[in-house]
């Protein structure tokens, strides 16, 4: 859904990719640094249930690793660095990150665990639905109401808003959990209708 956004965003990011591209790094080195942040930021929510400002700070790295998401592919379109081993590898350690700050909310005690799972695998699930429609050749680009950019940036506010009301990270996990498995139903028929008119 917010695919188109995403686009309109890399446009604004070229600076960037210059300074990263000057100082060295490449998109695989961008795409690992990415997922060292979701890492930290799985942690820091997983011990943020005492510590409530450590979901602020969470979040911040959720957002950096995000950045980083946009900023690998900024960089391998502008520097010709394109290939299809590093879009497997990214798209690989975006799942890792996904799954890092998930199981992170849920060790936390941030949300309920049967909702927390439920919402791991509907994130991992609409990934899937996209990798798979698209190797048989169906486009699946802003298929679906719960893309990955969205599932951030509901996660991302449920956390801010947690931070003056807990309950809040767990009510966005119950969204998350319901909507990206209705997306995945969503692909689903999309890609049913799709074969039947071919």
């Amino acid at each position: 859904m917010l695919s188109k956004l995403k686009e309109k965003v890399q446009t604004l990011l070229f600076a960037e990719a210059r300074i990263a591209h000057k100082i060295g790094l490449t998109p695989n080195i961008v795409s690992v640094l990415g997922i060292f942040f979701s890492m930290f930021s799985a942690i820091l929510f997983s011990v943020s249930l005492n510590e409530r400002w450590f979901l602020l700070l969470a979040t911040t790295l959720l957002l950096i690793s995000g950045f980083c998401d946009i900023l690998d592919g900024i960089l391998a379109r502008t520097y010709q660095q394109e290939s299809v081993f590093g879009s497997f590898f990214d798209s690989l350690l975006d799942r890792y990150s996904d799954s890092f700050v998930y199981i992170g909310i849920i060790i936390g005690g941030l949300c309920d665990p049967l909702w927390g799972l439920l919402a791991l695998t509907g994130s991992l699930l609409v990934s899937y639905s996209r990798s798979k429609a698209e190797s048989i050749g169906i486009k699946m680009m802003s298929i679906g109401i719960m893309e990955r950019a969205e599932r951030l940036i509901l996660l991302m506010a449920s956390s801010i808003i947690a931070f003056f009301w807990l309950p809040a990270l767990n009510i966005g996990i119950i969204a998350l959990a319901i909507l990206s498995n209705l997306t995945v139903l969503e692909r689903g028929l999309y890609t049913y209708k799709m074969l039947k008119t071919k």
